[in-house]
């Protein structure tokens, strides 16, 4: 029985990129407060910073407030591997800060990032499998509850030369995840088979390219396709063609100048947010007080907003 559901899984995400239509969804006209949460990649951020300047520049009549709060290690799933960061700690849960999050920020829409972590880098387990599905779900429910829309994106891609097995069990969480859109009619934003397919071309005249040196954490580039991906699945397509960020925001008035400040602007309010609210993960950044971040946030904000001709 395992054996089969595994390989029912394999077909499945084999056959997903080619069988699924991209869904477009809209940030409502109401939603103001933007929350992002995920793992080391959404801290890191630049797939955040480039969907937040471009947004900014295509809609600059927009009044939104677009927020950061990824934390580095996370699962949704609750799950670490032993001995985790040489035994120092295992790896933080999403919903042990949640609750102490949403009431901070109280968003309007959450746009959602896990996996990578979430099958803690061993080959495919059905109970590993299923935490992940039941956190994803506590997610979902904690947003709906909250009365805020939530965009679940799908995991990026391990590196297959790092490790066949573990990118195929994103393969499997990935494929998952955009199967919501049907079974739960979740709004589902596919990074992963946009990522794979990019680097798989890529490979055909480079075999050495990579998005992601470690196999997990990407580059600019592969923060770029993660960011075109969402995008594209917020309708917008001017531009995105572009497989370089530097080219795109270079098109675009102000573009260099608005990403500049939107990451320095984020760089102040993440780990302001993070100390606030509380978490489990250590060696992180202190960052300023919040209220000493928020005046240096509003600051920044009125640059943009002077650029942009808001």
């Amino acid at each position: 029985m395992l054996l089969k559901s595994i390989l029912g899984f394999f077909l499945w995400a084999l056959l997903i990129p080619n069988l699924t239509a991209p869904e477009i969804y809209s940030i409502p006209s109401t939603a103001k407060k933007v929350l992002f949460l995920g793992n080391s990649i959404t801290y890191s951020g630049q797939y955040v910073d480039y969907v937040e300047t471009y947004l900014r520049l295509s809609h600059p009549e927009r009044d939104w407030d677009f927020i950061n709060v990824g934390l580095p290690s996370e699962t949704v799933s609750g799950l670490s591997e032993e001995g985790h960061a040489g035994g120092e700690f295992p790896r933080p849960d999403l919903h042990e800060r949640l609750d102490r999050v949403l009431d901070e920020i109280k968003p309007d829409l959450i746009f959602s990032n896990y996996g990578m972590n979430d099958g803690i880098y061993l080959p495919f387990d059905e109970q590993r499998f299923e935490a992940y599905k039941q956190g994803q779900k506590k997610l979902h429910l904690k947003a709906l509850a909250i009365g805020a829309q939530i965009i679940h994106s799908t995991p990026p891609i391990y590196d297959e030369n790092k490790g066949a097995a573990y990118a195929n069990v994103l393969d499997i969480y990935a494929s998952w995840l955009v199967s919501q859109r049907y079974t739960e009619n979740w709004k589902v934003i596919d990074l992963h088979w946009p990522m794979r397919k990019f680097q798989d071309d890529q490979r055909q005249h480079n075999p050495s390219f990579e998005l992601a040196k470690d196999g997990v954490h990407p580059a600019d580039q592969g923060h770029w396709i993660m960011a075109r991906s969402l995008l594209q699945g917020l309708g917008e397509s001017e531009y995105l063609m572009e497989d370089n960020p530097e080219l795109v925001f270079s098109k675009i008035d102000h573009g260099p100048e608005v990403l500049a400040l939107v990451k320095e602007k984020q760089s102040i309010t993440k780990d302001a947010l993070l100390n606030h609210t509380g978490h489990k993960r250590p060696g992180m950044k202190k960052g300023l007080p919040l209220n000493e971040a928020e005046i240096k946030r509003v600051a920044l904000l009125n640059q943009i907003n002077k650029l942009i001709g808001n």
